[in-house]
Protein backbone atom coordinates (compact mmCIF):
# COMPACT_ATOMS: atom_id res chain seq x y z
CA UNK A 1 0.00 0.00 0.00
CA UNK A 2 1.25 3.28 -0.94
CA UNK A 3 2.45 5.45 1.71
CA UNK A 4 1.26 9.04 0.32
CA UNK A 5 -2.25 10.04 0.97
CA UNK A 6 -2.21 11.15 -2.75
CA UNK A 7 -1.48 7.35 -4.24
CA UNK A 8 -4.56 6.11 -2.08
CA UNK A 9 -6.26 3.71 -4.39
CA UNK A 10 -10.16 3.87 -4.06
CA UNK A 11 -10.85 0.61 -4.26
CA UNK A 12 -8.76 -0.60 -1.80
CA UNK A 13 -9.69 2.11 0.54
CA UNK A 14 -13.40 0.95 0.89
CA UNK A 15 -12.94 -2.42 0.48
CA UNK A 16 -13.98 -4.12 4.13
CA UNK A 17 -11.31 -4.23 6.83
CA UNK A 18 -9.91 -7.66 7.62
CA UNK A 19 -7.27 -8.01 10.09
CA UNK A 20 -3.91 -9.46 8.88
CA UNK A 21 -0.62 -9.94 10.47
CA UNK A 22 0.54 -5.85 8.86
CA UNK A 23 -3.31 -4.59 10.29
CA UNK A 24 -4.27 -6.33 12.92
CA UNK A 25 -7.71 -6.00 14.86
CA UNK A 26 -5.50 -4.46 18.02
CA UNK A 27 -6.15 -1.75 21.13
CA UNK A 28 -4.64 1.14 18.49
CA UNK A 29 -7.90 0.24 15.69
CA UNK A 30 -10.36 -0.12 18.66
CA UNK A 31 -9.33 2.83 20.28
CA UNK A 32 -10.13 4.30 17.27
CA UNK A 33 -12.97 3.21 16.06
CA UNK A 34 -14.78 4.48 19.62
CA UNK A 35 -13.12 7.86 19.50
CA UNK A 36 -14.56 8.24 15.85
CA UNK A 37 -17.82 6.41 16.32
CA UNK A 38 -18.87 7.02 19.70
CA UNK A 39 -17.41 9.71 22.64
CA UNK A 40 -14.26 7.34 23.59
CA UNK A 41 -14.61 4.16 25.47
CA UNK A 42 -14.27 2.70 28.76
CA UNK A 43 -11.95 -0.15 30.36
CA UNK A 44 -14.68 -2.86 29.83
CA UNK A 45 -15.76 -1.62 26.32
CA UNK A 46 -12.32 -1.73 25.03
CA UNK A 47 -11.31 -4.96 26.28
CA UNK A 48 -14.70 -6.73 24.67
CA UNK A 49 -13.86 -5.13 21.52
CA UNK A 50 -11.05 -6.46 21.23
CA UNK A 51 -11.90 -10.04 22.40
CA UNK A 52 -15.11 -9.74 20.02
CA UNK A 53 -12.93 -8.76 16.68
CA UNK A 54 -13.93 -5.56 14.04
CA UNK A 55 -17.02 -7.66 12.62
CA UNK A 56 -19.30 -7.97 15.81
CA UNK A 57 -17.87 -4.85 17.61
CA UNK A 58 -19.43 -2.81 14.02
CA UNK A 59 -22.43 -4.41 14.53
CA UNK A 60 -22.95 -3.32 17.73
CA UNK A 61 -22.44 0.05 17.36
CA UNK A 62 -24.33 0.18 14.41
CA UNK A 63 -27.12 -1.76 16.51
CA UNK A 64 -27.24 -0.03 19.78
CA UNK A 65 -29.10 -1.22 22.57
CA UNK A 66 -32.48 -0.29 23.53
CA UNK A 67 -32.80 1.19 26.95
CA UNK A 68 -36.68 2.55 27.96
CA UNK A 69 -35.37 4.19 31.33
CA UNK A 70 -33.04 6.41 29.01
CA UNK A 71 -35.43 7.21 26.84
CA UNK A 72 -38.08 8.04 29.28
CA UNK A 73 -35.94 10.11 31.65
CA UNK A 74 -35.17 12.09 28.11
CA UNK A 75 -38.83 12.80 27.74
CA UNK A 76 -38.69 13.96 31.02
CA UNK A 77 -36.39 16.25 31.09
CA UNK A 78 -36.33 17.61 27.45
CA UNK A 79 -40.86 17.89 28.65
CA UNK A 80 -39.08 20.17 31.58
CA UNK A 81 -36.95 22.17 29.58
CA UNK A 82 -39.28 23.25 26.39
CA UNK A 83 -42.24 23.87 28.31
CA UNK A 84 -39.93 26.41 30.88
CA UNK A 85 -37.85 27.22 27.18
CA UNK A 86 -34.86 27.09 29.50
CA UNK A 87 -31.98 27.76 26.08
CA UNK A 88 -29.18 27.61 28.79
CA UNK A 89 -30.22 24.14 30.00
CA UNK A 90 -30.20 22.48 26.66
CA UNK A 91 -26.39 21.84 26.23
CA UNK A 92 -26.32 19.73 29.25
CA UNK A 93 -29.18 18.36 28.62
CA UNK A 94 -27.92 16.77 25.52
CA UNK A 95 -24.48 15.72 27.11
CA UNK A 96 -26.48 14.17 29.46
CA UNK A 97 -28.21 11.68 26.66
CA UNK A 98 -24.49 11.63 25.27
CA UNK A 99 -23.29 9.83 28.50
CA UNK A 100 -26.69 8.02 29.13
CA UNK A 101 -27.02 6.80 25.21
CA UNK A 102 -26.86 2.64 25.00
CA UNK A 103 -26.62 3.86 21.19
CA UNK A 104 -23.68 6.40 21.11
CA UNK A 105 -23.01 6.16 17.55
CA UNK A 106 -26.62 7.60 16.55
CA UNK A 107 -25.70 10.60 18.90
CA UNK A 108 -22.20 11.18 17.11
CA UNK A 109 -24.09 11.16 13.61
CA UNK A 110 -26.72 13.66 15.67
CA UNK A 111 -23.77 15.55 16.63
CA UNK A 112 -23.14 15.60 12.89
CA UNK A 113 -26.20 16.87 11.31
CA UNK A 114 -26.07 19.52 13.81
CA UNK A 115 -23.16 20.82 12.64
CA UNK A 116 -24.95 20.49 8.84
CA UNK A 117 -27.73 22.21 9.40
CA UNK A 118 -26.19 24.91 12.04
CA UNK A 119 -29.39 26.05 13.42
CA UNK A 120 -28.46 28.50 17.24
CA UNK A 121 -30.93 28.79 19.96
CA UNK A 122 -29.48 32.51 19.97
CA UNK A 123 -31.57 33.53 17.14
CA UNK A 124 -34.91 30.90 17.96
CA UNK A 125 -35.16 31.68 21.26
CA UNK A 126 -37.49 29.02 21.20
CA UNK A 127 -35.92 25.15 23.37
CA UNK A 128 -39.01 23.16 22.01
CA UNK A 129 -38.07 24.45 18.71
CA UNK A 130 -34.54 23.27 19.42
CA UNK A 131 -35.23 19.87 20.81
CA UNK A 132 -37.99 19.03 17.85
CA UNK A 133 -34.84 20.04 15.27
CA UNK A 134 -32.67 17.66 17.60
CA UNK A 135 -35.07 14.58 17.52
CA UNK A 136 -35.57 14.70 14.07
CA UNK A 137 -31.94 14.69 13.41
CA UNK A 138 -31.71 11.87 16.08
CA UNK A 139 -34.41 9.91 14.11
CA UNK A 140 -32.89 9.80 10.84
CA UNK A 141 -29.12 10.34 11.70
CA UNK A 142 -28.90 6.72 10.63
CA UNK A 143 -31.57 6.32 8.01
CA UNK A 144 -32.61 8.78 4.59
CA UNK A 145 -31.17 11.87 3.70
CA UNK A 146 -33.67 12.45 1.39
CA UNK A 147 -36.12 12.22 4.05
CA UNK A 148 -33.89 14.24 6.26
CA UNK A 149 -33.76 17.18 4.13
CA UNK A 150 -37.11 16.90 3.06
CA UNK A 151 -38.47 17.39 6.53
CA UNK A 152 -35.59 19.37 7.60
CA UNK A 153 -37.12 22.52 5.04
CA UNK A 154 -40.22 22.92 7.60
CA UNK A 155 -38.73 22.57 10.90
CA UNK A 156 -40.12 25.03 13.08
CA UNK A 157 -36.34 25.85 14.20
CA UNK A 158 -35.31 25.90 10.90
CA UNK A 159 -37.83 28.67 9.69
CA UNK A 160 -37.38 30.70 12.21
CA UNK A 161 -33.60 30.56 11.88
CA UNK A 162 -33.15 31.02 7.97
CA UNK A 163 -36.14 32.79 7.94
CA UNK A 164 -39.11 30.99 5.83
CA UNK A 165 -41.96 32.49 8.23
CA UNK A 166 -41.14 36.01 6.47
CA UNK A 167 -41.60 34.49 3.15
CA UNK A 168 -44.04 35.45 0.96
CA UNK A 169 -45.58 35.60 -2.66
CA UNK A 170 -43.82 38.72 -4.15
CA UNK A 171 -41.72 38.68 -0.95
CA UNK A 172 -39.78 35.99 -1.08
CA UNK A 173 -37.05 35.40 1.33
CA UNK A 174 -33.46 34.08 -0.06
CA UNK A 175 -32.26 33.03 3.03
CA UNK A 176 -33.08 29.27 3.43
CA UNK A 177 -32.95 28.66 -0.65
CA UNK A 178 -29.64 29.85 -0.55
CA UNK A 179 -27.92 27.57 2.48
CA UNK A 180 -30.10 24.72 1.19
CA UNK A 181 -28.32 25.01 -1.57
CA UNK A 182 -24.56 26.11 -0.30
CA UNK A 183 -24.90 24.48 2.74
CA UNK A 184 -27.46 21.60 3.00
CA UNK A 185 -26.75 19.55 -0.41
CA UNK A 186 -24.64 20.95 -3.42
CA UNK A 187 -22.59 22.70 -1.66
CA UNK A 188 -20.48 25.97 -4.06
CA UNK A 189 -18.19 24.53 -6.58
CA UNK A 190 -18.12 20.99 -8.30
CA UNK A 191 -15.72 18.68 -6.77
CA UNK A 192 -14.80 17.42 -10.24
CA UNK A 193 -14.14 20.73 -12.06
CA UNK A 194 -13.71 23.41 -9.09
CA UNK A 195 -13.63 25.97 -11.45
CA UNK A 196 -17.40 26.01 -11.78
CA UNK A 197 -20.21 26.46 -9.44
CA UNK A 198 -23.02 24.06 -9.05
CA UNK A 199 -25.99 26.54 -8.75
CA UNK A 200 -26.16 30.42 -9.77
CA UNK A 201 -27.91 33.59 -7.96
CA UNK A 202 -30.53 32.70 -10.58
CA UNK A 203 -31.22 29.43 -9.21
CA UNK A 204 -31.63 30.58 -5.61
CA UNK A 205 -34.03 33.46 -6.72
CA UNK A 206 -35.94 31.06 -8.37
CA UNK A 207 -36.14 28.32 -5.66
CA UNK A 208 -36.95 30.89 -2.73
CA UNK A 209 -40.44 31.74 -4.68
CA UNK A 210 -40.89 27.40 -4.17
CA UNK A 211 -40.54 28.71 -0.30
CA UNK A 212 -43.27 31.30 -0.18
CA UNK A 213 -46.59 30.35 1.58
CA UNK A 214 -44.90 28.13 4.71
CA UNK A 215 -45.95 29.98 8.12
CA UNK A 216 -46.06 28.38 11.79
CA UNK A 217 -49.14 28.03 13.64
CA UNK A 218 -48.94 26.72 17.60
CA UNK A 219 -45.81 25.58 16.98
CA UNK A 220 -46.51 23.97 13.74
CA UNK A 221 -45.29 24.14 9.72
CA UNK A 222 -48.49 24.89 8.32
CA UNK A 223 -48.63 26.32 3.88
CA UNK A 224 -51.17 29.05 2.88
CA UNK A 225 -51.48 28.62 -0.66
CA UNK A 226 -52.76 32.25 -0.95
CA UNK A 227 -49.42 33.47 0.19
CA UNK A 228 -47.47 31.09 -2.06
CA UNK A 229 -46.16 31.79 -5.33
CA UNK A 230 -47.42 29.32 -7.71
CA UNK A 231 -45.94 30.57 -11.00
CA UNK A 232 -43.77 28.72 -13.25
CA UNK A 233 -39.34 28.45 -11.78
CA UNK A 234 -36.35 27.47 -13.66
CA UNK A 235 -34.30 26.07 -11.09
CA UNK A 236 -31.14 23.86 -11.62
CA UNK A 237 -32.45 23.29 -15.52
CA UNK A 238 -35.90 22.22 -14.46
CA UNK A 239 -38.93 24.28 -15.45
CA UNK A 240 -42.13 24.14 -13.31
CA UNK A 241 -44.77 25.67 -10.61
CA UNK A 242 -42.35 24.12 -8.38
CA UNK A 243 -42.97 23.84 -4.51
CA UNK A 244 -40.30 23.90 -2.02
CA UNK A 245 -40.79 19.67 -1.95
CA UNK A 246 -39.99 19.78 -5.80
CA UNK A 247 -36.58 22.13 -5.21
CA UNK A 248 -35.32 19.59 -2.28
CA UNK A 249 -35.82 16.30 -5.01
CA UNK A 250 -34.10 18.71 -7.93
CA UNK A 251 -30.82 19.24 -5.34
CA UNK A 252 -30.88 15.35 -4.55
CA UNK A 253 -31.16 14.57 -8.83
CA UNK A 254 -27.58 16.52 -9.06
CA UNK A 255 -24.55 14.70 -8.39
CA UNK A 256 -22.68 16.82 -6.78
CA UNK A 257 -25.01 16.45 -3.53
CA UNK A 258 -24.26 13.31 -3.21
CA UNK A 259 -20.11 13.79 -3.38
CA UNK A 260 -20.84 17.05 -0.99
CA UNK A 261 -22.49 15.02 1.92
CA UNK A 262 -19.32 12.47 1.56
CA UNK A 263 -16.95 15.04 2.08
CA UNK A 264 -18.19 16.15 5.05
CA UNK A 265 -19.27 12.31 6.29
CA UNK A 266 -15.08 11.84 5.13
CA UNK A 267 -13.92 15.11 6.93
CA UNK A 268 -15.70 13.95 10.30
CA UNK A 269 -15.42 9.73 10.33
CA UNK A 270 -12.05 9.82 8.41
CA UNK A 271 -9.50 12.61 8.21
CA UNK A 272 -9.28 16.11 8.40
CA UNK A 273 -5.65 16.08 6.79
CA UNK A 274 -5.78 13.25 3.82
CA UNK A 275 -7.00 15.03 0.66
CA UNK A 276 -10.75 14.15 0.14
CA UNK A 277 -10.03 13.77 -3.74
CA UNK A 278 -13.41 13.29 -6.48
CA UNK A 279 -11.37 9.99 -7.47
CA UNK A 280 -11.17 8.55 -3.51
CA UNK A 281 -14.82 9.87 -2.98
CA UNK A 282 -16.39 8.57 -6.46
CA UNK A 283 -17.38 5.15 -4.86
CA UNK A 284 -18.82 6.18 -1.48
CA UNK A 285 -20.82 8.79 -3.36
CA UNK A 286 -21.96 6.40 -6.61
CA UNK A 287 -23.46 4.26 -3.66
CA UNK A 288 -25.00 6.85 -1.72
CA UNK A 289 -26.81 8.43 -4.98
CA UNK A 290 -27.29 4.67 -6.18
CA UNK A 291 -29.47 3.83 -2.79
CA UNK A 292 -31.21 6.61 -2.39
CA UNK A 293 -29.13 8.27 0.01
CA UNK A 294 -28.78 5.76 2.49
CA UNK A 295 -26.93 7.38 5.26
CA UNK A 296 -26.76 4.32 7.54
CA UNK A 297 -25.20 2.03 4.98
CA UNK A 298 -22.74 4.64 3.93
CA UNK A 299 -21.46 5.28 7.27
CA UNK A 300 -21.49 1.42 7.56
CA UNK A 301 -18.91 1.18 4.45
CA UNK A 302 -16.63 3.50 5.94
CA UNK A 303 -16.89 2.25 9.50
CA UNK A 304 -15.71 -1.07 7.98
CA UNK A 305 -13.43 -0.04 5.52
CA UNK A 306 -9.99 -0.48 4.63
CA UNK A 307 -8.84 3.28 4.98
CA UNK A 308 -10.41 4.05 8.20
CA UNK A 309 -8.57 1.83 10.11
CA UNK A 310 -5.16 2.69 8.28
CA UNK A 311 -2.63 4.54 10.00
CA UNK A 312 -2.72 7.08 8.03
CA UNK A 313 -6.12 8.59 9.31
CA UNK A 314 -4.87 7.54 12.71
CA UNK A 315 -5.31 10.68 14.64
CA UNK A 316 -5.78 12.98 11.40
CA UNK A 317 -8.02 14.91 13.63
CA UNK A 318 -8.24 16.99 16.00
CA UNK A 319 -10.64 16.49 19.23
CA UNK A 320 -13.86 18.75 19.04
CA UNK A 321 -14.31 19.79 22.73
CA UNK A 322 -17.04 17.47 23.42
CA UNK A 323 -15.37 14.48 21.92
CA UNK A 324 -12.08 15.79 24.36
CA UNK A 325 -14.64 16.36 27.51
CA UNK A 326 -16.94 13.02 26.99
CA UNK A 327 -13.81 10.60 26.81
CA UNK A 328 -12.70 11.79 29.80
CA UNK A 329 -15.90 11.21 31.45
CA UNK A 330 -16.44 7.85 29.69
CA UNK A 331 -13.27 6.58 30.07
CA UNK A 332 -13.37 7.20 33.81
CA UNK A 333 -16.92 5.58 33.99
CA UNK A 334 -18.03 8.85 35.25
CA UNK A 335 -21.42 9.21 36.08
CA UNK A 336 -22.31 13.18 36.26
CA UNK A 337 -26.02 13.01 37.16
CA UNK A 338 -27.76 13.81 40.32
CA UNK A 339 -29.88 11.44 42.60
CA UNK A 340 -32.87 13.78 41.51
CA UNK A 341 -32.66 14.33 37.55
CA UNK A 342 -35.63 16.97 37.64
CA UNK A 343 -32.73 19.21 39.86
CA UNK A 344 -29.82 20.72 38.08
CA UNK A 345 -27.80 18.15 36.10
CA UNK A 346 -24.35 17.10 36.60
CA UNK A 347 -23.38 18.27 32.82
CA UNK A 348 -24.38 21.49 33.17
CA UNK A 349 -20.82 22.40 34.62
CA UNK A 350 -19.47 20.21 31.21
CA UNK A 351 -21.45 22.23 29.23
CA UNK A 352 -20.14 25.65 30.82
CA UNK A 353 -16.64 24.26 30.61
CA UNK A 354 -17.44 23.73 26.69
CA UNK A 355 -18.55 27.05 25.85
CA UNK A 356 -15.05 28.20 26.93
CA UNK A 357 -13.57 25.97 24.82
CA UNK A 358 -15.47 26.62 21.72
CA UNK A 359 -18.48 24.94 21.58
CA UNK A 360 -21.75 25.22 22.91
CA UNK A 361 -24.51 22.75 21.49
CA UNK A 362 -27.67 24.34 20.16
CA UNK A 363 -25.73 27.61 19.73
CA UNK A 364 -23.14 26.88 16.36
CA UNK A 365 -21.56 30.30 15.71
CA UNK A 366 -23.17 30.41 12.39
CA UNK A 367 -25.24 28.72 9.55
CA UNK A 368 -21.74 26.96 8.50
CA UNK A 369 -21.69 25.66 12.02
CA UNK A 370 -18.05 25.30 13.39
CA UNK A 371 -14.91 25.09 11.87
CA UNK A 372 -13.73 22.05 13.43
CA UNK A 373 -9.99 21.28 12.77
CA UNK A 374 -7.12 23.67 14.21
CA UNK A 375 -9.68 26.16 14.92
CA UNK A 376 -10.51 24.13 18.31
CA UNK A 377 -6.99 24.44 18.98
CA UNK A 378 -4.61 27.43 20.12
CA UNK A 379 -3.02 29.10 23.56
CA UNK A 380 -5.91 29.62 25.25
CA UNK A 381 -8.20 26.82 24.49
CA UNK A 382 -5.13 24.26 25.22
CA UNK A 383 -5.01 25.52 28.31
CA UNK A 384 -8.48 25.39 29.40
CA UNK A 385 -8.19 21.72 28.05
CA UNK A 386 -5.68 21.49 30.61
CA UNK A 387 -7.74 22.83 33.37
CA UNK A 388 -10.52 20.52 32.45
CA UNK A 389 -8.88 17.63 32.95
CA UNK A 390 -7.29 18.71 36.00
CA UNK A 391 -11.14 19.33 37.43
CA UNK A 392 -12.42 15.94 36.22
CA UNK A 393 -9.05 14.20 37.70
CA UNK A 394 -8.48 16.07 40.76
CA UNK A 395 -11.63 15.59 43.06
CA UNK A 396 -11.12 19.06 44.23
CA UNK A 397 -13.03 20.43 41.69
CA UNK A 398 -16.60 21.56 43.96
CA UNK A 399 -18.32 20.72 39.94
CA UNK A 400 -17.04 17.26 39.60
CA UNK A 401 -16.51 15.97 43.13
CA UNK A 402 -15.53 12.38 42.64
CA UNK A 403 -17.81 11.67 40.03
CA UNK A 404 -14.50 10.95 37.66
CA UNK A 405 -12.25 9.18 40.20
CA UNK A 406 -9.26 8.22 38.46
CA UNK A 407 -8.00 6.11 41.68
CA UNK A 408 -11.53 4.64 42.20
CA UNK A 409 -10.56 3.34 38.54
CA UNK A 410 -7.57 2.41 39.76
CA UNK A 411 -8.54 0.23 42.32
CA UNK A 412 -11.74 -1.26 40.44
CA UNK A 413 -9.21 -2.70 38.28
CA UNK A 414 -6.64 -3.52 40.12
CA UNK A 415 -3.77 -1.65 39.28
CA UNK A 416 -1.74 -1.20 42.16
CA UNK A 417 1.77 -0.66 41.56
CA UNK A 418 3.09 2.47 39.89
CA UNK A 419 4.00 0.75 36.53
CA UNK A 420 0.66 -1.05 36.17
CA UNK A 421 -0.85 2.12 36.74
CA UNK A 422 1.46 4.13 33.99
CA UNK A 423 0.13 1.10 31.67
CA UNK A 424 -3.44 0.94 32.60
CA UNK A 425 -4.16 4.94 32.31
CA UNK A 426 -1.69 4.96 28.87
CA UNK A 427 -3.67 1.78 27.00
CA UNK A 428 -6.96 3.37 28.95
CA UNK A 429 -6.77 6.99 27.28
CA UNK A 430 -4.02 6.60 24.14
CA UNK A 431 -4.59 2.80 23.63
CA UNK A 432 -0.50 2.78 23.93
CA UNK A 433 -0.33 5.19 21.40
CA UNK A 434 2.57 7.89 22.85
CA UNK A 435 5.99 8.07 22.32
CA UNK A 436 8.28 6.26 24.58
CA UNK A 437 9.96 9.24 25.94
CA UNK A 438 6.33 10.58 26.70
CA UNK A 439 6.01 7.22 28.63
CA UNK A 440 9.62 7.73 30.33
CA UNK A 441 8.90 11.50 31.44
CA UNK A 442 5.31 9.64 32.96
CA UNK A 443 7.00 6.90 34.36
CA UNK A 444 9.88 8.97 36.45
CA UNK A 445 7.16 11.42 37.79
CA UNK A 446 5.22 8.50 39.14
CA UNK A 447 9.01 7.04 41.41
CA UNK A 448 9.51 10.64 42.42
CA UNK A 449 6.58 11.59 43.58
CA UNK A 450 6.45 8.04 45.84
CA UNK A 451 8.84 9.93 47.73
CA UNK A 452 8.11 13.41 48.30
CA UNK A 453 6.39 14.97 50.98
CA UNK A 454 2.75 15.14 51.87
CA UNK A 455 0.28 16.66 54.34
CA UNK A 456 1.35 14.96 57.37
CA UNK A 457 -2.63 14.65 58.12
CA UNK A 458 -2.62 12.17 54.79
CA UNK A 459 -2.68 9.12 54.96
CA UNK A 460 -0.41 6.79 52.83
CA UNK A 461 -3.50 5.77 50.42
CA UNK A 462 -4.32 9.38 50.53
CA UNK A 463 -0.99 10.15 48.82
CA UNK A 464 -1.16 7.26 46.43
CA UNK A 465 -4.61 8.31 45.46
CA UNK A 466 -3.10 11.94 44.68
CA UNK A 467 -0.22 10.60 42.79
CA UNK A 468 -2.72 8.20 40.90
CA UNK A 469 -5.13 11.34 39.92
CA UNK A 470 -1.32 13.35 38.97
CA UNK A 471 -0.99 10.66 36.81
CA UNK A 472 -4.12 10.63 34.97
CA UNK A 473 -3.97 14.28 34.48
CA UNK A 474 -0.61 14.34 33.26
CA UNK A 475 -1.54 11.39 30.14
CA UNK A 476 -4.55 13.66 29.65
CA UNK A 477 -2.44 17.12 28.44
CA UNK A 478 -0.24 14.99 26.02
CA UNK A 479 -0.35 16.11 22.57
CA UNK A 480 -1.73 12.68 21.19
CA UNK A 481 -4.98 13.01 24.16
CA UNK A 482 -5.98 15.94 21.49
CA UNK A 483 -5.63 14.17 18.25
CA UNK A 484 -8.93 12.03 17.35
Amino acid sequence: MPDTPQAIDPRWAWERYRPTDAAPWDIKRVGHLYRRAAFGASWQELEAALRDGPERTIDNLLRGRADRDADELWTLLSRGTSQANNGEQLPALWLYRMLQSPHPLREKMTLFWHNHFATSNAKVRNAGYMIGQYELSRRHALGSFRTLLQEMSHDPAMMVWLDTTQSRRGQPNENYARELMELFSLGINNIRRPAERNYTEQDIREAARAFTGWSLQNGQAVFRENEHDDGEKNVLGQRGRWQSRDIVRICLEQEATSFFIVRKLFRFLVSETVPATAELLTPLARQFRESDYDFAALVERVLRSNLFFSAQVHRTRIKAPVDFALGIVRGLEGHLEDANPQHRLGTTALASALDGLGQKLFYPPSVAGWDGGRAWLNGQTFLLRQNLALALTSTTDDRFGRRTDPAARVRRHHRGTDAAQVDFFVRLFLQNDVPASARTRITDYMKNAASRSYPAFWTSEDAADHRTRALAHMVLCLPEFQLD
